[in-house]
């Protein structure tokens, strides 16, 4: 009598269950599903136990998680093996050549189908969709907090680079000027007819000789474009730049003094009569002098009369000169024009000084404003050609010129004594030069 063949091996469990009861699932691992499905894992006759490891399936088939359902990183068998054959597919309910080939789910207890029914494959499916819903606002998040952090950086940074800007121009690091809050007293972009600002004046005349209608009883600060028109400042600069050609300095200031004849030369200063003699007629015009002497004296004028004193009684005195400065470091103190001061201290002979601007802040060159420092606050005047700042030169009017920080500064600073002994007279191609 013949015995009838067994498609899969008897098991122990097989043979204790009692008839008309489902055999209880043994531990099956996921990653030989497709070679041998619902086949426990120690009775696969196609795969050997040590070919499915515990990582390439976590917990194997006991705890079923999202990361089971990914096919394993050890396949059943290598070449033509590892698919299964079409008539496999097929029985499977792969369909066709061209159907797609998809990897039959695990049956649980409580299936009795190879879909995803209500056994343990329908609660893995549910938990995978459960975990990326989970995952999707933590990615935001994560998104989002690197987005602040890259955010910060850059405000950071910034923060840094002007930081390192405000202390070069002697102001702490700390963002707060050590002299008070910035105002501006003048913009660029302005066309003032006249500004004045009265303060009080300072003890600092009280040590020199007193000029009576001269020296200040009435001190301030004024600002005006209506005395020199753009072109003449440009005709002016044109002075100035032809003459500081023929030198310059290393650092960062250079000076042309048309009274003295003091240039800047390297680290030095040469006197440029002396130095180019007769060939000073070919850099100069007799023009070039007279419109200097006339713009001299309109800003003479207006000093006098704002200040209430006779015009007469006003000298030119030194040093008046041409300055041109630019964003190189100072090579000698002679470069480091930016340190706060008073006129009336540094030269005795100061009772009156004026700037006639020849280039446009923000425009021609960026930093390089001229600034008051008062007790409580900073008055800022922002550079505009033909603009003409003035003030009497005491205490009163502490003030400094922030640095240059890219472009080309060009002014003349022009002086006023109430000391006739202090005087100078105006140069000339054909005048008396030192």
């Amino acid at each position: 009598m013949l015995r009838p063949r067994l498609l899969w091996p008897v098991t122990a469990a097989s043979l204790l269950t009692p008839p008309g009861r489902t055999p209880p699932s043994l531990p099956r691992c996921p990653g030989c599903e497709p070679c041998c499905p619902g086949v426990p894992l120690s009775r696969c006759p196609l795969v050997p136990l040590s070919r499915c490891r515990p990582s390439a399936a976590p917990s194997c088939a006991l705890d079923p998680s999202p990361l089971s359902r990914q096919p394993s990183a050890f396949p059943c068998q290598a070449g033509r093996q590892a698919r299964p054959r079409r008539a496999e597919r097929i029985a499977r309910g792969g369909g066709g050549a061209m159907a797609p080939q998809r990897r039959a789910l695990p049956r649980g207890p409580d299936s009795s189908g190879p879909g995803p029914g209500p056994g343990r494959g329908s609660r893995r499916h549910s938990s995978a969709k459960k975990g990326r819903s989970q995952q999707d606002p933590r990615a935001r998040w994560l998104k989002a907090a690197i987005l602040l952090l890259f955010l910060c950086a850059a405000a950071g940074g910034g923060l840094v680079v002007w930081s390192r800007v405000r202390t070069q121009d002697g102001i702490p690091e700390g963002g707060i000027p050590a002299d008070g809050v910035t105002e501006v007293l003048a913009h660029r972009s302005d066309t003032l007819q006249d500004k004045f600002v009265e303060v009080p004046c300072s003890e600092d005349y009280e040590s020199h000789r007193r000029f009576a209608g001269c020296t200040p009883r009435k001190c301030g600060r004024g600002v005006t474009d209506a005395v020199i028109t753009r072109e003449e400042a440009e005709r002016i600069r044109r002075i100035a730049e032809r003459g500081l050609s023929l030198g310059g300095s290393d650092g960062g200031a250079s000076i042309l003094d048309l009274h003295s004849g003091a240039l800047s030369l390297g680290k030095h200063f040469v006197n440029l009569y002396r130095y180019f003699g007769d060939k000073i007629q070919d850099i100069f015009t007799e023009e070039d002098f007279a419109l200097y002497r006339d713009v001299r004296q309109r800003i003479q004028q207006r000093i006098a009369q704002v200040f209430g004193i006779s015009s007469s009684a006003l000298y030119l005195t030194k040093p008046t000169f041409f300055s041109r400065m630019n964003s190189t470091g100072a090579k000698t103190t002679h470069d480091e024009y930016w340190h706060p001061h008073v006129d009336k201290v540094t030269y005795g002979s100061f009772d009156y000084t004026s700037l006639l601007y020849l280039s446009d802040y923000s425009k021609d060159f960026g930093g390089g404003r001229f600034v008051f420092m008062d007790a409580d606050s900073n008055k800022t005047v922002e550079p505009r050609a033909g603009r003409v700042s003035f003030f009497t030169s005491g205490s009163e009017n502490l003030h400094r010129v922030e640095r240059v920080q890219w472009g080309t500064r060009f002014a003349i600073t022009i002086s006023f004594s109430c000391d006739p002994q202090h005087g100078i007279g105006d140069p000339g191609v054909t005048g008396h030069h030192p």
